[in-house]
């Protein structure tokens, strides 16, 4: 039997903003299990990061979970106070954000931010928690670890910031890690290291890991099971391998279509348009109007996520009929 770890059911996260109502996340379902990696994909905008923020309850005002259940190791998050929320963030959850120049303090040296966070959750000495931090950073392959201790993030490269963020990320060892977007500002090579990098530590640490990307070819590399988002709904859900061989959704095909490959023969396919406005989405299918399979049903009605297999799950009123084109 398969222990989840985290459980998400109908999340529902709006913003009230002065606009109107921005529906990010509006019946959004996922779940991990215990050691598992999972991928949840989609442009900007469809509502990954928000579904994560959700997780941790760090929602950004003026944003609010409205609805939902969200369940962590059996336990109701959504019930539990502020006070006790800290007791999961970081020893068993934690992120690593996209930009380590916004997410790392500036002011504050990378010792500070690693040692605070340990003695925060672990009953450690000041000189204990700078033996742990120092071991950290040689964890995540910073090469003159003593040295980079004292140096604040403005001293470091893009690359030696993200390692350092990840160090932090996992310093009180947690179950869950969520990734989002880890590599967006990332020069290539170094992309390739960090994401390795990843995979080493959730081997190491046996924790489990949510890689939040719009790049599908991290989630082909990366991801064990994948969720496709667009505009704060599920279009897709499946293990990695159908995703790519057997899509069912034609927003995911066209996420495929626009992967450059080495052996590319043709044209990358754009989608075209742009995710709707959140405040008044479409009717019927949220992504009906750029969709080119479209009929007066997906304008109307909005697609149920039916089971189209084991384990794979799809919201789209022609996916019986459609012969979609994998990778």
């Amino acid at each position: 039997m398969i222990n989840k770890l985290l459980e998400i059911t109908d999340l529902r996260t709006y913003f009230f903003t002065e606009a109107g109502v921005v529906k990010a996340v509006d019946g959004i379902s996922v779940d991990v299990a215990e050691g598992e990696t999972i991928g949840l994909v989609g442009e900007s905008g469809s509502g990954k990061s928000v579904t994560a923020q959700s997780a941790l309850r760090i929602v950004p005002q003026p944003g609010k979970i409205v609805d939902g259940a969200i369940q962590f190791e059996g336990e109701d998050l959504l019930a539990k106070s502020e006070n006790e929320m800290r007791k999961y963030r970081g020893p068993k959850m934690a992120v690593v954000f996209q930009d380590p120049t916004t997410s790392l303090n500036p002011i504050y040296t990378v010792e500070k931010q690693l040692t605070d966070i340990l003695r925060l959750h672990k009953d450690l000495t000041k000189r204990e928690a700078r033996k742990v931090a120092l071991n950290l950073l040689e964890r995540v392959n910073i090469p003159e670890a003593e040295e980079r201790l004292r140096a604040y993030p403005h001293e470091l490269s893009g690359g030696m910031k993200q390692r350092i963020a990840i160090a932090r990320a996992l310093s009180c060892e947690p179950r869950l890690l969520f990734a989002d977007e880890p590599t967006t500002n990332l020069d290539v090579t170094i992309q390739a290291q960090v994401l390795e990098l990843l995979k080493e530590l959730q081997k190491e640490f046996g924790m489990a890991m949510v890689m939040i990307t719009h790049d599908m070819g991290i989630i082909a590399d990366m991801t064990e099971r994948v969720t496709v988002l667009y505009a704060g709904h599920v279009m897709e859900a499946a293990d990695t391998r159908s995703i790519f061989g057997d899509p069912k959704h034609p927003y995911t095909e066209a996420l495929l279509k626009a992967v450059p490959s080495v052996a590319q023969t043709r044209a990358l396919e754009v989608i075209p348009g742009n995710i709707p406005n959140l405040i008044d989405p479409p009717s019927g299918c949220v992504f009906h109007p750029r969709c080119k399979y479209a009929k007066e049903i997906c304008m109307k009605e909005v697609p149920k996520l039916e089971k189209a297999g084991e384990g794979h799950y799809v919201a789209c009123h022609r996916w019986r009929e459609l012969r979609l084109e994998g990778r």
